[in-house]
């Protein structure tokens, strides 16, 4: 019988170190010890399917990090999470036909308690409320306002970490989102930003170095180099050339008459 990899979206463990987060985006006020994600983006389908999908990796890392298939870590040490865009109609149904082993416990935030595993949160990233810890959710949540909204209050570890904001205007884009303003306008106000935050090698890493010379003047690329610098680059006869007859034979005098 062989073995295929099988790959979960997201893992969040717990760490027993380190500076905890202030304020958790909603939902994640369910977070345990081990915790299991899948995600689906603007135009996938968090149906039935995936649930069952999330909760096969769930059983598999459960048995994973237990001490043995025979003695298991418990269930409360683990929170399986469904990420999506849009709200899951086929899954959930109507909010006014909720059975008792789904709830809604705020915007954007819904728990289902199946009989035989533990609890399921869903994440509706286009419902959640516009607040500053919700900031990434925003950015996820399929439209131009929670767009704009993340990227004013997301607080990124890293300059490299907002190249994101570039692919996801444009997958927005493709999706047939209606984004407030055009590409132009998005490439002056983030894009050009986010080069200009990289250090300088980043920012010409795989530019070949004749590309960039083309970029400045001959008086621009010869400042701050030494004649003794610049002329080692050329032959005599090449040096030569760029005089006339009369032009070295008066340093040539001039040289005579400094030697003697």
């Amino acid at each position: 019988m062989s073995v295929k990899a099988q790959y979960v979206d997201v893992l969040i463990i717990s760490k027993s170190a380190g500076k905890p987060v202030d304020k958790l985006p909603d939902g994640f006020e369910f977070l345990a010890e081990h915790n299991i994600l899948t995600y689906k983006s603007l135009n996938e389908s968090m149906n039935q399917w995936a649930i069952a999908e999330v909760l096969g990796h769930y059983v598999s890392y459960r048995k994973i990090v237990s001490p043995s298939p025979d003695k298991l870590l418990p269930e409360s040490k683990f929170q399986v999470y469904a990420v999506c865009t849009h709200y899951p109609q086929k899954l959930l149904g109507s909010e006014q036909e909720f059975g008792k082993d789904i709830k809604k416990i705020k915007a954007g935030v819904y728990k289902i308690e199946p009989k035989y595993v533990g609890s399921i949160i869903i994440l509706v990233l286009s419902q959640m409320s516009l607040r500053e810890s919700n900031a990434l959710w925003q950015l996820f949540s399929g439209n131009a306002v929670g767009f704009e909204y993340g990227d004013a209050h997301y607080k990124w570890h890293s300059p490299e970490d907002k190249s994101l904001l570039n692919q996801l205007y444009q997958l927005y884009l493709k999706s047939g989102v209606d984004m407030p303003y055009t590409f132009e306008d998005f490439h002056r106000d983030y894009t050009m930003p986010f080069i200009e935050s990289l250090p300088t090698e980043v920012r010409l890493k795989g530019i070949p170095p004749e590309e960039v010379f083309k970029r400045f003047s001959p008086d621009e690329r010869l400042k701050g180099l030494a004649p003794s610098d610049v002329f080692k680059q050329f032959s005599v006869d090449e040096v030569f050339k760029q005089f006339t007859p009369s032009e070295i034979e008066a340093y040539l005098l001039k040289l005579k008459k400094d030697t003697h």
